[in-house]
């Protein structure tokens, strides 16, 4: 498993299995992780999402743009979601990337496209999260949170791996901040020297830092399917008295949905992930990473066309 990881991650980078993928459309089985390739589409599953109790995250998919026309589409696109989640009352924020902005462009032109957005979110009462990509981008998105967060407070967040072994530091100098985490176990392939190399380890973090950030009295929104982890946070919280109202679990959409249900039921709040678009190639064999045994499900949904 470790090699087929190595392998599907190493193919979400490659920009002509993207352009391939493009093509081909939502087949190869990306429909049961992305919502559709519109935000109409992504909507309607919103919709039935908040039918049933669940918050959303919408994720216009899309990264490392060729120019910054592209980049400012993408901030364009990412704006009219958020009116459009205003428009039709449903409940949902939005999370972005930021070399679909232009990071890897210019820092500059990634901030101002950032600024309309986040502006935009203050405006109508909403909030933008700011996704973590690879270790690369990991100092240029703490500072673009610092920035944004300084000009617009509560209205953006960003997301934090338990997977490197500098994430409690972040915290610790974020923490003036108040910032409101989503916190996840990581999901790009990092060298040992960076990150931490074995499962166990990285659950281990994982839990520290949910700890961490929930004592620090912060928002915590804490992205897993992993049940073990979302016991020891129930018991944790009710233990120490923390509010429901300070945290929320989060999931992606089209994994563990009756688990989505089920806590939600139990007076939790939860957010579904919402992925849509046309970009949806790196995501979905990202997704395929985390849990290789899904490759089974892909190779039947594609015979079956």
């Amino acid at each position: 498993m470790p090699v087929m990881r190595s392998i599907l991650l190493q193919l979400s980078k490659n920009r002509a299995a993207t352009r391939a993928a493009r093509r081909y459309g939502l087949r190869m089985g990306a429909e049961r992780f992305v919502a559709g390739e519109t935000l109409e589409a992504a909507l309607k599953k919103v919709r039935e999402l908040n039918g049933l109790g669940l918050m959303a995250t919408l994720d216009h998919l899309g990264e490392f743009v060729s120019g910054a026309e592209e980049a400012s589409a993408a901030a364009e696109e990412i704006v009219q979601a958020l009116e459009t989640i205003q428009a039709t009352d449903v409940d949902a924020n939005v999370s972005v990337k930021l070399t679909q902005l232009g990071l890897d462009l210019s820092y500059e032109l990634c901030k101002d496209n950032m600024r309309s957005i986040v502006a935009k979110a203050k405006q109508l009462g909403n909030f933008i999260r700011i996704d973590m990509e690879d270790y690369a981008r990991n100092e240029p998105a703490i500072a673009m949170f610092k920035e944004l967060r300084a000009e617009f407070g509560r209205h953006v967040g960003i997301v934090l791996q338990a997977y490197l072994y500098k994430t409690e530091s972040d915290m610790d100098r974020l923490h003036s901040f108040a910032p409101n985490y989503r916190l996840v176990k990581g999901a790009y392939q990092e060298p040992p020297d960076i990150a931490f190399p074995f499962k166990a380890d990285v659950d281990r973090n994982f839990v520290h830092i949910i700890e961490k950030q929930l004592q620090s009295a912060h928002y915590a929104a804490i992205a897993t399917h992993d049940e073990q982890i979302i016991e020891h946070v129930k018991a944790y919280t009710a233990n120490l008295d923390i509010p429901v109202t300070q945290f929320e679990f989060q999931m992606l959409y089209g994994i563990r949905s009756q688990l989505q249900q089920q806590l939600a039921g139990e007076g939790y709040a939860v957010r579904v992930y919402v992925p849509y678009g046309t970009d949806w190639y790196g995501y979905f064999m990202r997704r395929l990473a985390e849990r290789p045994e899904n490759l089974n499900f892909v190779l039947k949904s594609m015979f079956k066309r």
